[in-house]
């Protein structure tokens, strides 16, 4: 079995003295790349009828970005031991030292404060349902201590990113923005699964729990297809109700491409390339549906009224 090389790498002397770039190392700011793209997509469709306001589509940004910086902030307080034990994690930023567990604090209750105070600029509805989002995104990390559906738990937690920034925008419900958040949630999980593969020999003798270390690599791939399989499908019926264009399904099938390259690169016995397949690939898909929807958006005449 082939497997990328994760050791620790130790302390990065480069960051101590600078708190807050340390604090967006920790955080990983650069993965917003995944759910955020999506939560625009929500946003942008939902004010399509009446025009783009620029406001609701700032307050809606920073919001995305300040909980997701909560959340991961709080996995990694969470986590600090477990990583401190795996190999592939003793390099993080609280374990090494090179981020303060009093900064990690900080920069996760500025973070909640900052997304509360964005929420009720929003509406009062988004206030009274943050709560909601905030306790699905802290459960992730507890997630693994008790059950396999942890990754389930990480896709439903991201599933609210295009929920809410509908919700956001308009003030009501919206079944289309629900199958675009629980693709987004199949696709988040889906790719986890394939993430968890390098862990799951630490995970079986750490007692932590995950469905490579429960079931093996050959089923984790499997669910991660299907899943996947369901994003695909979730992601056409969103197209088809609100009305998109082809510009649209040109990016689903340059999505659909992808998938099916993540796949075949990593195998039950090869995982060289997780990577790859981890941020390169999925990162890219955010990004390129993002534009074929926006492009369709703007070829329809809905955007910059």
């Amino acid at each position: 079995m082939t497997t990328p090389a994760f050791a620790g790498i130790g302390p990065d002397e480069q960051l101590r003295g600078k708190p807050v770039r340390a604090f967006l190392r920790l955080v990983m700011i650069e993965h917003s790349v995944f759910a955020l793209p999506f939560a625009y997509i929500a946003a942008l469709t939902a004010m399509a009828p009446g025009g783009t306001r620029w406001k609701d589509l700032v307050l809606v940004t920073v919001a995305m970005v300040a909980a997701r910086t909560f959340a991961m902030a709080a996995n990694r307080i969470v986590d600090r031991s477990l990583d401190a034990d795996n190999p592939r994690t003793a390099g993080r930023e609280l374990v090494t030292g090179a981020v303060s567990l009093r900064t990690a604090y900080v920069g996760s209750l500025v973070s909640l404060v900052v997304f509360l105070v964005v929420a009720g600029a929003l509406s009062r509805l988004c206030l009274e349902l943050a709560p909601v989002a905030l306790v699905l995104l802290f459960a992730y990390p507890y997630g693994k201590r008790f059950t396999w559906l942890c990754h389930a738990m990480l896709g439903l937690a991201q599933a609210v990113a295009p929920i809410g920034a509908w919700i956001a925008v308009t003030g009501h419900w919206s079944w289309a923005a629900f199958a675009l958040g629980i693709g987004v949630g199949l696709w988040i999980g889906g790719f986890d699964l394939i993430y968890a593969l390098q862990d799951m020999e630490h995970d079986r003798a750490h007692g932590v729990y995950s469905l490579p270390a429960r079931f093996g690599p050959t089923v984790a791939l499997w669910v991660s297809a299907l899943a996947h399989a369901g994003t695909f499908a979730l992601f056409v019926a969103f197209g088809l109700a609100e009305d998109f264009g082809v510009l649209w399904y040109v990016g689903l099938g340059l999505t659909a491409v992808l998938f099916a390259y993540e796949h075949a690169i990593v195998t039950p016995t090869d995982w060289s390339r997780l990577n790859r397949a981890f941020f390169t690939l999925n990162g890219f898909i955010g990004i390129a549906l993002f534009v074929f929807g926006l492009l369709d958006l703007v070829t329809h005449g809905h955007l910059g009224r």
